[in-house]
């Protein structure tokens, strides 16, 4: 028997959403866990990302959110600021009613914009715990009617340092409140918060999925700090000349962005997003599977509705957060015994997610330069010279040969030829290959300070834009 969103208990409503959405059966994660969290119980779940953890634990949320209230009824902690994102991505993607309010509250933003959103009114805040606590010390963040709290990868937390924070705002909550823990591994620590703070949590465990496919030839391109992103991957696009692929962003912005930069630069491309009626993505995905459109633009969540067969080419725009979900986006290619091609473009900070991409694949996968201005003429004039021996071997050709003949007397042959090759390539050169442009030097290698990847997950209150006088600090309430 199939199970399905239906009989895990959620509405009429999220169901049709979610098929509308390409979900149309539950993972073994949401199969397990929603029939719980919707009964009300704490919930300890084991399991990596990329086994749909986020919809086990949001959709219940969202069942269960009071519209008609402007208080914070739910909190999501995460360890990084990118996966705080991501998580407030999906709950976009998931919510059926636009009058629910989510707001992500992490380093690297404005402090007095969340404060302002907050003061509006918040149904759901997405965070990392040092935020959380300066939000909570300045008395912006009132969590007195809080109903939800989910410790999302608890094990990364741990490991980052958070852990105290995380109990700290734990602390803050009210006693009745619903509480879910998901984490990779069960470390001791984290064994004993949940005893600490979950009342008779309902265990869930699902297996880890397989690792990536060998068939599959993954390339690493180290992006220089002084590069855009789309700089970098606009000539290797050039180089891999793909057939079809989809480019994973984090947010439906990027999405937008992206793909109206590939298209300005002469890509077939579209983006792929919550936002499109089921016609337009009816439409977009028969465009992409009959080859008019070669690339989509896509986040993980949007993705799950684009079932493309053939794909050449995965792309990571923005590496993710955890190995399981770029296993799950790298298999996407490779399909039914053929081949394919995993691109993921990486900056310096992003080296420790290499490393655990790394163990988790059990390879070491070097990381590529990006290739150069003369890497890229050579590959044109190489798919030029191939042009010309096709046209050689045509019947139009000979049409255009008493021209020649007029030329070749005042003109040489050769340069006659040259010249009729610098017309075809210079038409169809785009305007990013004309400017100047070098690939300056990376050590892929150098090691990474400590200091780094604890910024990289905290950058809490430090930023420059957190201006605000803090108030006095949140009394703490105990469980």
């Amino acid at each position: 028997m199939t199970i399905s969103f239906k009989s895990l208990g959620l509405s009429d409503v999220r169901v049709e959403h979610l098929e509308a959405m390409g979900f149309s059966e539950p993972t073994e994660i949401q199969t397990q866990a929603i029939p719980q969290l919707l009964a009300g119980r704490d919930v300890v779940g084991q399991s990596q990302t990329g086994t749909g953890k986020t919809a086990a634990y949001s959709l219940p949320i969202l069942e269960q959110i009071d519209l008609q209230g402007s208080e914070v009824q739910a909190l999501i902690l995460t360890p990084t600021r990118e996966l705080a994102q991501q998580v407030a991505q999906a709950i976009e993607d998931f919510w059926v009613n636009r009058k629910l309010r989510v707001l992500t509250v992490c380093g690297g933003q404005s402090i007095e914009r969340q404060i302002r959103s907050l003061r509006r009114g918040v149904h759901i805040v997405v965070g990392t715990p040092g935020r959380v606590i300066d939000l909570l010390d300045r008395n912006e963040l009132n969590l007195d009617q809080l109903q939800w709290v989910v410790l999302d990868e608890a094990d990364e937390m741990l490991s980052m340092g958070f852990i105290d924070d995380v109990k700290k705002i734990l602390r803050t909550t009210p006693e009745q409140r619903k509480t879910c823990c998901f984490s990779a591994t069960m470390p001791g620590a984290i064994r004993e918060l949940v005893q600490q703070f979950l009342k008779s949590p309902v265990t869930v465990t699902v297996s880890q999925p397989k690792a990536a496919p060998t068939r599959i030839e993954q390339k690493i391109y180290m992006v220089p700090r002084s590069w855009t992103k789309i700089k970098a991957l606009l000539p290797i696009l050039e180089m891999e000349d793909p057939e079809s692929g989809i480019i994973f962003v984090r947010t439906k912005r990027s999405a937008a962005e992206i793909t109206s930069k590939l298209q300005d630069a002469g890509h077939s491309v579209d983006e792929y997003h919550g936002d499109l009626s089921q016609n337009q993505r009816e439409r977009l995905v028969q465009r992409f599977r009959s080859g008019q459109v070669r690339l989509v633009v896509a986040t993980d969540i949007a993705a799950r509705g684009l079932d493309v067969e053939d794909l050449s080419h995965v792309i990571n725009y923005d590496l993710p957060d955890n190995t399981e979900t770029y296993i799950h986006r790298i298999g996407r290619t490779g399909r039914a015994g053929k081949t394919g091609t995993a691109i993921s473009l990486i900056q310096p900070m992003d080296r420790y997610l290499l490393r655990r991409i790394e163990r988790r694949v059990r390879q070491t996968l070097a990381v590529d330069k990006i290739p150069s201005r003369s890497d890229v003429e050579a590959h044109r004039l190489s798919k030029l010279q191939s042009k010309v021996q096709e046209t050689l071997a045509g019947e139009r050709m000979a049409s255009f040969l008493s021209t020649v003949k007029e030329l070749s007397a005042e003109y040489d042959p050769q340069a006659i030829a040259a010249a009729a090759l610098q017309m075809v390539y210079d038409q169809s050169c785009p305007n990013w290959l004309k400017s100047d442009w070098d690939v300056p030097n990376i050590d892929p290698n150098k090691p990474i300070k400590r200091s780094q990847l604890r910024k990289l997950g905290k950058q809490n209150s430090e930023d420059s834009s957190d201006s605000l006088p803090k108030k006095s600090a949140v009394p703490n309430k105990a469980r």
